[in-house]
């Protein structure tokens, strides 16, 4: 049976406060459209499918109609699972709806008889095993009593001890005539990180080992780290990454999804698959005349100026730079803080010309436009 494995889309996500809801139509749109194109059998939404826990009517709706759209009137199934974005209570909500839609839908952890353990007979003819764990919080898995005690090292310990006790919970039905598949959402050891990740839920009190997975699984698919990679393990073990990258610390990593190969009794076959209609992150930096050379090709930008600050300069970047969301000055040119004469006392003999005059030049922002404009307004508060 082929799956088509991704996570991480983040709708409603807003960047440097940009609305990226185009942006997130066109790749779920290209995500659909490889899922026609390969004739996959089934789609996994490894979590994080919002940005934030009380997601926009416009974001939910752009999620629901991709998860139908990939449905595709019942021709294969959709797995979707929450993640440390998303809202799980939310999902329990959509989660009769949806299903009564042939789209199954776990928020928050169930018992392998109360839909924990999907038993699935594709429209391959196989007969499949999907261990389902939406993100678990240390609340949940360790619980209260228990972290009062102990150090921060034995909760992190008993935080990956009792992940692996769920998912052996969940596995118990794996057999070697079915598809035996695990899906979940967290971190785990030697990951490398994306960039957008959100950094309270990517500590090592949230990470559990590759061991908690079981030999006779032949593949597990993960969601939360935004950079596609296999994790070394006893099997298959893939981050899909993230379709979209969400912020500038990812501008290197290649937008994308993975497509699985795979059958009773083998591992995986695992193939990458990249998503063209992403918009590109680039740092950029130089001097205005450098800047104002540099060719548009639709990347968002985040820019380092590399010139003295004055007034106006972000204005002019981004007059040159349409396409420039943050506009930041170099390190090299970022002015002191302002230091007070030693032994002087505050405002000694000078005027508040004068005090501002001295700011603007300890500060790096000297400009005759500026003290102009203090000037008059000074003469017409104090006249």
């Amino acid at each position: 049976m082929k799956i088509l494995h991704t996570a991480d889309w983040h709708v409603g996500k807003v960047l440097k406060g940009r609305q990226r809801v185009e942006e997130h139509k066109a790749v779920l749109g290209e995500l659909v459209e490889t899922a026609r194109h390969e004739d996959v059998d089934m789609v996994l939404v490894a979590g994080d499918l919002f940005d934030t826990s009380a997601p926009t009517p416009e974001a939910q709706s752009l999620v629901m109609q991709t998860l139908l759209a990939l449905r595709e009137q019942g021709e294969r199934d959709v797995v979707v699972l929450a993640g440390n974005h998303d809202n799980a209570h939310l999902f329990d909500v959509y989660r009769p709806v949806l299903g009564e839609l042939g789209i199954h839908v776990v928020g928050t952890f169930r018992r392998p008889d109360k839909g924990g353990t999907l038993a699935i007979r594709a429209r391959s003819g196989e007969d499949v095993r999907l261990a389902v764990l939406p993100f678990l919080s240390q609340r949940y898995v360790v619980r209260a009593a228990e972290a009062l005690g102990g150090t921060a090292a034995e909760h992190n310990r008993m935080y990956a001890a009792r992940f692996a006790q769920l998912t052996a919970a969940l596995t118990q039905g794996f057999a070697d005539g079915t598809v035996n598949l695990v899906t979940s959402h967290g971190t785990m050891p030697g990951g490398a990180f994306g960039g957008g990740e959100r950094e309270a839920h990517s500590i090592f009190s949230y990470y559990f080992e590759p061991t908690a997975f079981p030999t006779s699984t032949q593949y597990a698919a993960l969601g939360h780290l935004h950079r596609r990679q296999q994790i070394p393990g006893p099997c298959p073990i893939w981050y899909s990454g993230s379709p979209i990258a969400v912020d500038f610390g990812e501008e290197n990593n290649t937008p994308g999804a993975l497509l699985v190969d795979v059958g009773p009794n083998r591992p995986a076959k695992v193939s990458e698959v990249a998503v063209a209609r992403a918009v590109p992150l680039k740092t950029v930096r130089g001097t205005l005349e450098r800047l104002s050379a540099l060719p548009d090709d639709g990347a968002w930008l985040r820019v380092f100026v590399e010139e003295r600050p004055r007034a106006g300069l972000a204005e002019l970047v981004r007059g040159m730079l349409p396409n420039a969301l943050d506009v930041q000055l170099d390190e090299r040119f970022r002015p002191v803080s302002a230091t007070r004469a030693k032994g002087a006392s505050p405002g000694a003999a000078r005027s508040p010309r004068e005090l501002f005059r001295d700011y603007l030049s300890a500060t790096g922002k000297a400009d005759g436009a500026v003290t102009s404009l203090f000037d008059r307004l000074y003469d017409e508060e104090t006249s």
